[in-house]
């Protein structure tokens, strides 16, 4: 679907060290500020255990994971909103991303330095905030300014955007970001074209040390965690370095290193997923001899649409769906028996498919 997460934080917070762990694409990293000038790209295979075992059941000929966009993005200093260091350059690649990873620095380590000179994940997500909120307000009051003048045609278009303007503007204002403004999904579509960076949904990524493991004794990730509750926001707590060195092993020995550390999973399968879903995204499957695949849809999304992730002539010649839960199907052991259960049924256009469901759609075009 081609959605993209873009990682984002002051300089020497870990960024390029977690990007590098996410993808393996070997992303500059080092010990100074603005080593990350363009973003890195990386796309990667979202975690899920249902897929390796639809795969057990159906023994297919191969089998393809669904995948999500990271970009890691160059790190922002005070005063990025007016230019300073790389901030209109910044600006500019994280309005392209759907989503924001935040990485906040949860460590205290005297070899690696601080653009602000201490560590302090609080005053760093406020520096970042208060940037993207000032690159914001003056968007939206631009936007406001030529949106008074066009009040004189009449249109209505035209009052309905000035409505929103005036709810939003002020909370920016006030220092706040969009997305606390309360704003109704109609809302958000009259103000879409600013594509505001504080309206995007974002996930904290506290960085700790790589002889924690866990978060149980780390202050710095018990202030960051406070703070994205009253934000509704989510926290993965994630050693940057560590994880490179596990990204380096392969399924076998990563599972032996895991067990070794007393950890079920690595903090990247978490990061990864928990981005999937800061998206608002969910897997379907399609499943057969050939292939079992995962596939990427909105949350809400109908049959027709579901299928024209796959090809949008499918959607466009949508007859009906053939459809069983994963679960169904893994207790009923093939597409057969989960007919004979009547477990498999049809659905139409208006179905809304469900994370897990094993779809098979019909169309003619």
């Amino acid at each position: 679907m081609g959605m993209k997460c873009g990682i984002v934080g002051l300089p020497n917070v870990g960024k390029s060290t977690l990007f590098n762990a996410i993808t393996e694409a070997g992303a500059e990293s080092a010990n100074y500020p603005f080593c990350t000038i363009d973003p890195n790209i990386g796309i990667v295979e979202v975690p899920d255990r249902r897929l390796d075992k639809l795969t057990e059941v159906i023994d297919p000929k191969k089998t393809v994971p669904t995948a999500i966009e990271f970009v890691d993005i160059a790190g922002l200093v005070k005063g990025a909103s007016k230019g300073e260091g790389l901030g209109n350059k910044f600006l500019g690649n994280i309005r392209e991303v759907d989503a924001i990873v935040h990485v906040v620095r949860c460590f205290d380590d005297e070899n690696i330095t601080h653009v602000e000179g201490s560590v302090d994940p609080l005053r760093d997500i406020e520096i970042i905030e208060l940037e993207l909120v000032l690159a914001d307000l003056e968007s939206a009051t631009k936007k406001r300014d030529r949106t008074q003048k066009m009040l004189k045609t009449g249109e209505k278009i035209y009052k309905e955007q000035m409505a929103v303007l005036d709810k939003l503007v002020p909370v920016l204002e006030e220092g706040n970001p969009a997305r606390s403004a309360g704003l109704s999904k109609d809302e958000e579509k009259l103000v879409r074209d600013l594509n505001l960076l504080t309206l995007k949904p974002v996930l904290y990524a506290a960085n700790i040390g790589e002889d924690e493991i866990t978060e149980e004794d780390n202050q710095l990730v018990k202030k960051v965690r406070e703070k994205a509750a009253g934000e509704d926001a989510k926290v993965v707590t994630i050693s940057a370095r560590l994880e490179a060195e596990i990204a380096e092993l392969d399924g076998e020995e990563k599972e032996m290193f895991l067990e070794e550390l007393g950890i079920k999973e690595s903090g990247l399968d978490k990061l990864i997923r928990a981005g999937y879903e800061l998206l608002g995204l969910i897997t379907y499957f399609t499943a057969g001899e050939k292939e079992v695949r995962a596939w990427t849809v909105k949350k809400g999304a109908t049959a027709p649409e579901a299928a024209g992730v796959i090809h949008t002539d499918m959607q466009r010649g949508f007859i009906k769906a053939e459809v069983v839960s994963y679960e169904d199907l893994i207790e009923a052991g093939s597409f057969a028996k989960a007919r004979e259960a009547g477990t498999l049924r049809l659905e139409g256009k208006d179905y809304i498919v469900e994370d897990g469901d094993v779809c098979y759609f019909k169309f003619n075009v």
